[in-house]
């Protein structure tokens, strides 16, 4: 099952480059990643297979695993229109995202209030990040 985590970074150069080494050193593939800042605060969302890997390399690397969670992938046409037909057809199921970014290869990460309707909804069945 793909996990998405939310990792806390320092809002620094380099923060994400020591996170995503310390994942690298451990073996983990990243699959997806996304990261941004606000407010002096810094997060990253990291889409991964290994939770457990994940959370000891993050946390030995001296970050702070804030939330994880299991994600949906869903393949999504480089095209324009697309990834706004996908993400009608998940409003449409009623379902509500609280995360949602693109990753390489084409793939949308989602993570909403309700899996099952959301897997349903993107013509997902068994998850791999």
């Amino acid at each position: 099952m793909a996990k998405d985590f939310i990792v806390d970074l320092e809002d620094r150069p380099g923060s994400g480059a020591t996170a995503a080494e310390a994942l690298g050193k451990a073996g983990i593939n990243i699959a997806g990643f996304c990261a941004l800042a606000f407010g002096g605060k810094a997060f990253a969302h990291v889409l991964v297979e290994d939770a457990t890997a994940t959370r000891s390399a993050i946390e030995q690397a001296g970050f702070k695993v804030i939330d994880e969670r299991d994600a949906v992938v869903a393949e999504v046409a480089d095209r324009p229109g697309e990834l706004g037909k996908l993400l009608r057809r998940i409003a449409e199921a009623g379902v509500n995202l609280n995360t949602a970014y693109l990753a390489p290869g084409g793939r949308a990460v989602l993570v909403g209030n309700n899996l099952d309707k959301l897997r349903v909804a993107v013509g997902a069945s068994r998850q791999r990040a």
